[in-house]
């Protein structure tokens, strides 16, 4: 509920503080007075486009303070935490104007994005007919007032949920075919890659063996002459093997006379000459199994060239060949294996869509059913608001199924005609300032006892109509000033009769300029203002005692 209304320095308004109480509040005044500027300046403080024009004259800013009671389940709550703002008795939302063409906006006290005021400023007030694109003129909150008016929320949720799922099935079974789609692509490729790693059949460490094979046999012919001249050195008759033995022989026949002298010398001989034996044998056999054939050589060379290449294609070390061999032939085998899965998900997306679509036209046909009875309800209030001609209709189309969402696949509007023959269209293009404003009344009377608590203004509701239409019109007001707190601007002093509090705004003359000022009356001067609405600036008893009886019922 609207509680504080601040603006300074808005056009004729220098300096206003404005309390509301709930129920119907009523604001009366001359043409010109500053009604409307009343209205521009609390759209400002809702988000509206800033319009820096409305910065009085000879003032460097202006601005428009907004102080709202709401209610603990209010659904501006969770948009506030979201957004990080604290939360306090009060909500309070500022916007200034200032002549270096910025705009600043704070949701108590602290600065936001103009987008975020208009967020909360369209859940806290809706202005009717007074700003294009918003209350019942957004096209867009028409499916959420109508699923509000009798549509289960746990349908809705049912709806939402099988969305959801659907999505996700969808999701899934994407991935598959993309993952499949890119292997079948990948398989020509696979499959050839895979042949060629079997024919070359890569081993461990490979590689190394072969380079190591390799530099002998590049080296064989001094390998070979090194191991002549050790052979050599060893077993020929002058070879270090003879002369051992020759040692051992002289000391042997000396061990007789000299004891265990010599045991400790002849035991060391023995032992050399059978590793020099040793090592004559790993020569010789060493020289055996020396291989120079070049072919051998030539064959290592391409080996390892193959290896080589192989694992530059793959961009791979030659170790990890036999790895990557293992690999591929598994992803080869697996793609046989993905058709199995690939029809499992496509089954699981099936049924998530049936199950979808199973609940959105359960939800549509509620939905045909329920606009069914708004459009009568609303049909009902057009007579007595003087639209006895115009014809109503929630006008329900189902969309294409790329639009398809979580709320459905219904297209939701308001439309009207004015006139016999006419045909139905948005009720702000076919219906003239007070007939839009009279139709945005009569659906808002049969709506607003299922939405959520907000602030409603109406502007012009009243124009060219009077006697028993300004009566219905401000019968209408004050049943939606019981549910929701309602302002309307009015020169109606029926409509004005209804009011539980009186506002009236005057514009008189300052020492320097013109001011515009909004005084809240009191039952003396309400009686006063309604007989001045009656008679004209000659006020009548005639007129006063009219005035009393209109204002009887909400004295």
């Amino acid at each position: 509920m609207l509680v504080h209304l601040s603006i300074r320095n808005i056009v004729l308004i220098r300096s206003l503080d404005l309390e509301f109480t709930s129920g119907l509040s009523v604001l009366t005044g001359e043409t010109g007075a500053g009604k409307s500027i009343l209205l521009d300046a609390l759209g400002l403080a809702l988000g509206s486009r800033a319009d820096f024009s409305l910065i009085r004259e000879g003032s460097e800013r202006a601005s428009v303070t907004a102080a709202f009671d709401v209610e603990p389940d209010h659904p501006i709550w969770p948009l506030l935490d979201e957004a990080g703002i604290e939360t306090a008795s009060q909500i309070i939302l500022r916007r200034q104007l200032r002549s270096d063409g910025k705009s600043p906006a704070h949701i108590n006290d602290q600065p936001v994005s103009v987008n975020l005021l208009r967020q909360l400023g369209d859940l806290l007030v809706e202005i009717q007919g007074q700003f294009e694109g918003r209350g019942l003129l957004d096209v867009s909150t028409h499916q959420r007032l109508l699923d509000r008016a009798g549509i289960e929320p746990a349908l809705l949720a049912h709806v939402k949920n099988s969305w959801q799922a659907y999505q996700e099935a969808e999701k899934s079974l994407k991935a598959c075919q993309e993952a499949q789609a890119k292997a079948r692509e990948e398989e020509e490729w696979l499959r050839d890659a895979v042949e060629q790693l079997d024919k070359l059949a890569p081993e461990a460490d490979e590689e190394e063996k072969l380079a190591a094979e390799r530099t002998r046999h590049a080296h064989a012919a001094r390998i070979a002459e090194a191991l002549q001249h050790a052979h050599t050195a060893l077993a020929s008759e002058d070879g270090v093997i003879s002369a051992a033995g020759r040692a051992q022989a002289q000391l042997e026949r000396q061990s007789e006379v000299a004891g265990s002298l010599l045991e400790d010398g002849i035991s060391a001989l023995e032992r050399a000459i059978a590793e020099l034996n040793e090592a004559e044998a790993q020569i010789s056999q060493a020289g055996d199994q020396l291989d120079g054939d070049p072919q051998r050589l030539a064959f290592i060379e391409d080996r390892l060239h193959s290896l080589r290449t192989v694992a530059r294609k793959h961009r791979a070390e030659t170790a990890e060949l036999p790895a990557l061999h293992e690999k591929l032939a598994s992803q080869l085998a697996a793609l046989d294996d993905q058709s199995g899965q690939l029809a499992t998900l496509a089954a699981a997306a099936e049924k998530a869509r049936q199950d979808y679509q199973n609940y959105a036209a359960e939800l549509s046909d509620k939905r045909q059913q329920l606009a069914s009875e708004i459009d009568r309800q609303v049909m009902a209030e057009l007579p007595p608001l003087k639209l006895e001609a115009a014809q109503f209709k929630t006008d329900i189309s189902k969309n294409e199924p790329d639009r398809w969402g979580p709320l459905g696949w219904d297209r939701v509007r308001f439309v009207a005609s004015t006139n016999p023959g006419m045909e139905m269209g948005a009720i702000d293009k076919i219906a003239s300032g007070g007939e839009l404003a009279r139709f945005l009344l009569a659906l808002k009377v049969v709506l607003a006892r299922n939405e959520s608590p907000k602030t409603l203004i109406f502007d012009e509701v009243d124009s060219g109509v009077g006697g028993a239409v300004a009566a219905a019109v401000g019968a209408r007001l004050a049943r939606l000033g019981e549910q929701t707190q309602s302002l309307v601007i009015t020169h109606s002093p029926q409509v004005a009769g209804k009011g539980n509090q009186h506002l009236k705004i005057v514009k008189h003359a300052s020492d320097d300029s013109v001011i515009s000022d909004t005084f809240v009356l009191d039952d003396a001067a309400r009686i006063e203002e309604v007989a001045r609405m009656l008679s004209g600036d000659e006020v009548t008893a005639e007129a006063r005692a009219a005035a009393m009886n209109l204002l009887e019922p909400a004295r």
